[in-house]
């Protein structure tokens, strides 16, 4: 009860002086070596083809920033869609899955609520919320709340816009993810994770910054070096074996632990 007054009074103050100004005030590149700016609501866009990339984006990033436990909450519409998550391939890009709980929701409302709820635990270190569409309920207003709570809390909160365009909103930064070709690893093995990113938005810094990474499951970092070289072999693909398909998710083990 206390917190959601206290909830009540920011958000009245944020009525009659505006947003706070707290930003990433980290060197552009911090986010390689040391995740997303924590207790911020942050955005990633990514087609719908590119879906696969965008959560091995956010699992990365959950890594690199050590922001364990993580609650990923997604639309029942999201999994039709998308397929469920692969264990396998979150035990790939380094997860511990006992630190993951996956809830599960019945439609945008429901994801709306339950996200509020949970970006105000303090025990949690990500809470990672996955829409699929326009998902017109993501606006100015709702996620200035999420916003706030996640300044309170300390949850970082990463907000995954598949097949969506960006709109105005309160989030402390805003990125887009595409997979990448991988690297030729010996005896022509599969390459590592690799994206394109692209930071649209960044409260207090720079925009329009790009970069193409690798990411090192080992040191939980993202390696922009891996392409300094301009190596030209590479493979088709990132190899991001985070989502699974529809077919092979009816069949994948259920590692995580599921609510909703």
């Amino acid at each position: 009860m206390n917190e959601s007054l206290a909830l009540i009074a920011r958000l009245k103050r944020i009525a009659t002086v505006g947003m706070p100004t707290q930003g990433d005030d980290r060197a552009d590149d911090a986010w390689l070596t040391q995740g997303m700016a924590k207790a911020q609501l942050h955005e990633v866009f990514a087609t719908i083809d590119d879906s696969a990339s965008a959560a091995g984006f956010a699992v990365a990033s959950i890594l690199a920033a050590k922001a364990a436990p993580v609650m990923w909450l997604r639309t029942e519409a999201s999994e039709r869609q998308g397929g469920r998550l692969h264990a396998t391939g979150l035990v790939e890009m380094g997860l511990d899955v006992t630190s993951l709980v996956l809830g599960l929701v019945e439609d945008e409302a429901s994801l709306l609520r339950a996200a509020a709820d949970a970006a105000r635990c303090h025990g949690l270190g990500t809470l990672v919320m996955e829409s699929w569409g326009r998902a017109p309920g993501l606006d100015l207003t709702a996620t200035r709340r999420l916003m706030l709570a996640a300044e309170a809390s300390g949850v970082t909160i990463l907000s995954l816009r598949i097949g969506a365009e960006p709109v105005p909103s309160a989030a402390a930064s805003r990125w887009r993810v595409a997979a990448s070709r991988s690297r030729l690893l010996e005896a022509d093995a599969p390459g590592k994770p690799a994206f394109d990113i692209e930071l649209l938005r960044r409260r207090g810094g720079q925009a329009g910054l790009r970069w193409r990474v690798e990411w090192d499951r080992d040191a939980h970092i993202f390696d922009q070096n891996a392409f300094a070289s301009g190596d030209s072999a590479a493979l088709p693909g990132a190899g991001i074996p985070v989502a699974a398909d529809r077919a092979a998710a009816d069949d994948a083990a259920a590692s995580v632990r599921r609510t909703g």
